[in-house]
C-alpha cells in the first residue's frame, strides 16, 4: 500500500513508540510485506532466520527487533515487537471506516452497471462499465471492478487475509490494507470469497471465470483466461498464470506459481 503522501521516519517512530537507526528525516512512501516490496517502503522482520532477506530486500525501511549494521541506503525502526508496529502504521493509513448506506457516496459506478437488490458496495470502490452484480454480493473498501464484469449471488470481494501470529495470549492478526482488483470480463460464480492483499493486491485477470464456492487468498495474482471449477481453493501469495484450468476441489498451497496453460484435474493438490 502506497501512502496519500510520504511521512519521514521520524515521524512513523514518534507514532509507533519505535526507536531509529539511521537517517529519520528519509521519507517512507508505503508500507508492503517483504514479498512485495520497493523503494521507499517499509516491512518488517521478527525472526533471526529473516532478517538477511529483510535487510537485503528492496525495502528502503525496516522494522526490526534487534540493533544491527544499517545498510547503505536504507534506515531501520526498533522494536521489540515489529509486527505490532506494523500493524499500528496500517491502522493509521488505512482504517477501518464503517458504512452507514448500502452503497458508499465515495463508490464509483461506470455506465450500464446494473447492481441488483441486496448488493453492498464499500467506500472507495470502483466499478466499470456494463458490469451484473448479482444480489447479496459484498464488496468491500477499496476494491476495483473492470468493465464487463459479472459477480454472481452471495460472492464476498475483498475480505481481509487470512493472517494471523500466534502469541502466548492467542492470536492476533495482521490488518489488511490492500485491494482485490478483477479485470475486465472477469464471472465470478456464486458465494466465491476473494480475499484482499494483506498490503498489496490480490488481482484476477482480465477475461478468467469461476465457478461456485471458489477460494482465493490474499496477494494472489490469477493470469487472464483462467477457468476454474467449483470448489477450487487456492491459497496466498500464489501466482497462477494464463489459460490455466482448475478442476472441481483442486487445492494449491502458498507461495507457487502454477504456470501458463497448466491443467489441474479435479481433486488434486498442488504442494
Amino acid at each position: 500500500m502506497q501512502f496519500p503522501s510520504p511521512h519521514t521516519l521520524s515521524e512513523l517512530a514518534q507514532y509507533t513508540g519505535a526507536g531509529i537507526l539511521g537517517d529519520g528525516n528519509m521519507s517512507v512512501t508505503g508500507i508492503n510485506e517483504i514479498h512485495c516490496v520497493g523503494s521507499g517502503d517499509i516491512t518488517f522482520v521478527d525472526h533471526p532466520k529473516y532478517y538477511d532477506k529483510a535487510l537485503n530486500s528492496a525495502a528502503t525501511f525496516i522494522i526490526i527487533d534487534k540493533e544491527v549494521p544499517v545498510p547503505a541506503g536504507k534506515a531501520l525502526l526498533l522494536h521489540p515487537q515489529p509486527f505490532d508496529v506494523y500493524v499500528k502504521i496500517v491502522q493509521k493509513f488505512r482504517p477501518f471506516v464503517s458504512s452507514n448506506k448500502q452503497i458508499s457516496d465515495t463508490a464509483t459506478i461506470g455506465k450500464g452497471t446494473v447492481i441488483q437488490p441486496g448488493v453492498f458496495i464499500g467506500n472507495h470502490v470502483k466499478i466499470g462499465s456494463n458490469c451484473i452484480i448479482h444480489s447479496n454480493v459484498s464488496i468491500y473498501d477499496h476494491c476495483i471492478i473492470g468493465d464487463n464484469v459479472v459477480i454472481h449471488a452471495n460472492a464476498v470481494i475483498g475480505a481481509d487475509a487470512f493472517y494471523f501470529k500466534k502469541k502466548p495470549t492467542g492470536y492476533e492478526k495482521m490488518l489488511s490494507c490492500g485491494r482485490a482488483i478483477l479485470h475486465d470480463n472477469v464471472e465470478i460464480g456464486p458465494n466465491c470469497t476473494i480475499d484482499k492483499g494483506v498490503s498489496a493486491d490480490t488481482i484476477i485477470g482480465k477475461g478468467s471465470k469461476f465457478d461456485a464456492h471458489v477460494h482465493i487468498g490474499h496477494d494472489t495474482v490469477v493470469g487472464q483466461n483462467v477457468l476454474m471449477a467449483a470448489q477450487v481453493g487456492v491459497a496466498g501469495v500464489v501466482r497462477i498464470e494464463d489459460d490455466v484450468m482448475r478442476f472441481s476441489q483442486v487445492g494449491a498451497s502458498k507461495d507457487l506459481t502454477v504456470g501458463k496453460v497448466a491443467f489441474v484435474l479435479a481433486q488434486s493438490g498442488v504442494p
